[in-house]
């Protein structure tokens, strides 16, 4: 027996209200920017140079395009089941609905990955530029206190402080969290449209020619002196031309990551229906004009080669304007930025595995709500303590290729739900319905599979034993305590 919920169960777990639910204090503005908080982190001020440096000269606006597109099939896929099924847990609960409770388990277990190792990954760097930050005011922050026992220091203090600060504000209440994620949204998006603004006007078109630098690989295959296979599989491939557009449309790919931690927060959205998709969609939308516009600027103010190796490209091409005094305000947008991911994603992961413990899969303080804030407080505290042990004490610099093959998973079963469900519930009302079914599902099965394929095999293998833990715990305890198996004996 294939153990599965039903839909209409999701929609009255959906409905519930009073106390012991999730209170309902979202609205389409709140959520919109919650998917920007998420999304708009270092990656824009970081993979921007690093992939027109290396992959895609000026054309990294293309790459961005080409990533928006590959996300956006996705996202289309999120918005539909988060409007039809507005509970929290995102692919988990939409996995649980499609192909069974052990498939549920899996994407709950996964999305660890992207939820609580990002969270982590993220507070290390926010560490790094908060003691940048405070060099430009003459206070220099300890190294020992800036870096964990593998990487020579003692322990990341400011990181655990970030996570630890922030954990205490979700436990306090999603709209007064929501509330400072709106603010901190405000400030990166204001900074990013100051930097687009200001630095406008000094363009130099000569750095956006050529657009698409050549790539000596492909013009060999084009004129037939090379073979495609053996281009593909040297170093050629991937170095401008259009391969290196595709190429860095993989690298830029990881800086839409974070939309779909929209979806955790279904069951606290004021009208799910018409909120969610307004809130996934629309914060890819938003993120992606502001992605190719500051990707215009930045390499028309600065030529693309100058970018290679800088650590601090966004402030490398702002210097072209003169405006240097602003610098300190680029610092806090990244900061800000860096702060509001840290916020969804620690967001998100509780609300998982409150949906998991709802189900039985986890043990009950999982989803034992806080008697006033209604929030699941116990959990946030856990994770407080697990991310803060994670980026305090342990070397999070190679997590990132675990939080990208963990996302692209859940992606792709979202997918692949989709389809599935339109197959066998085709007369459940869908409030927004992914358009073009099955061409847009599929293509965004491609673009999951692709990409995972083209990350290194340690990622895999790390999979791999995260996937054969959490098979584990499911079998231990899980299995035991499922309310739907156990009613149904």
């Amino acid at each position: 027996m294939l153990f599965k919920k039903s839909i209409p169960q999701l929609l009255a777990e959906a409905n519930e209200s009073g106390e012991g639910t999730l209170k309902r204090s979202l609205t389409s503005f709140n959520l919109v920017a919650l998917g920007v908080g998420a999304i708009i982190g270092a990656g824009l001020f970081s993979l921007t140079g690093i992939a027109a440096a290396d992959n895609a000269g000026p054309a990294v606006i293309l790459s961005f395009i080409i990533a928006a597109v590959g996300c956006g099939f996705a996202g289309l896929c999120y918005a539909e089941f988060a409007s039809m099924i507005p509970v929290a847990g995102s692919a988990y609960t939409y996995s649980y609905a499609t192909m069974g409770e052990f498939m549920a388990w899996i994407i709950g277990w996964d999305l660890v990955l992207e939820y609580a190792l990002s969270a982590a990954t993220v507070a290390s760097s926010w560490s790094q530029y908060f003691s940048q930050f405070l060099l430009e005011f003459g206070i220099e922050f300890p190294s020992s206190l800036l870096h964990g026992p593998w990487e020579g220091g003692i322990v990341n203090i400011p990181a655990i402080v970030i996570v630890c600060l922030l954990s205490l504000l979700l436990m306090k209440g999603t709209k007064d969290s929501s509330f400072v994620n709106n603010i901190l949204v405000i400030v990166k998006v204001a900074v990013v449209l100051i930097f687009i603004a200001l630095g406008w006007g000094f363009i130099n078109s000569a750095n956006h020619h050529p657009f698409i630098p050549p790539n000596a690989g492909e013009e060999a295959v084009r004129a037939g002196t090379r073979g495609f296979f053996d281009f593909f599989s040297s170093d050629d491939f991937g170095h401008f031309g259009i391969s290196g557009v595709l190429r860095g449309a993989g690298v830029v790919f990881f800086a839409f990551i974070g939309f779909d931690a929209v979806s955790t927060a279904a069951q606290e959205a004021k009208n799910p229906q018409k909120g969610m998709p307004v809130g996934i969609i629309g914060s890819l939308v938003v993120c992606t004009i502001l992605y190719v516009l500051f990707a215009y600027v930045m390499t028309g103010l600065e030529n693309y080669t100058k970018f290679a190796g800088d650590a601090k490209p966004v402030a490398t091409a702002f210097a072209q304007t003169g405006y240097t005094f602003l610098n300190r305000f680029l610092m806090i947008a990244i900061l800000a930025g860096y702060t509001s991911v840290i916020l969804v994603m620690l967001l998100g992961q509780s609300r998982v595995f409150y949906s998991m413990s709802k189900d039985g899969l986890l043990p009950k303080m999982f989803s034992d709500l806080h008697h006033k804030n209604q929030t699941p407080w116990k959990t946030n505290l856990m994770f407080m303590v697990f991310v803060s042990v994670f980026t305090g004490f342990v070397p999070v610099s190679d997590l990132g290729h675990m939080v990208s093959i963990g996302t692209l998973f859940a992606f792709s079963l979202v997918c692949i739900g989709v389809l599935i469900l339109r197959k066998t519930e085709p007369n459940l009302e869908r409030p927004f319905r992914t358009p073009w079914v099955p061409l847009i599902p599929i293509l965004g099965v491609i673009v999951c599979v692709l990409m995972m394929a083209s990350l290194p095999i340690v990622s895999w293998e790390r999979l791999a034993i995260w996937m054969a833990i959490g098979i584990a715990i499911y079998f231990a305890y899980s299995k035991k305590h499922s309310k739907i198996r156990n009613a149904a004996r």
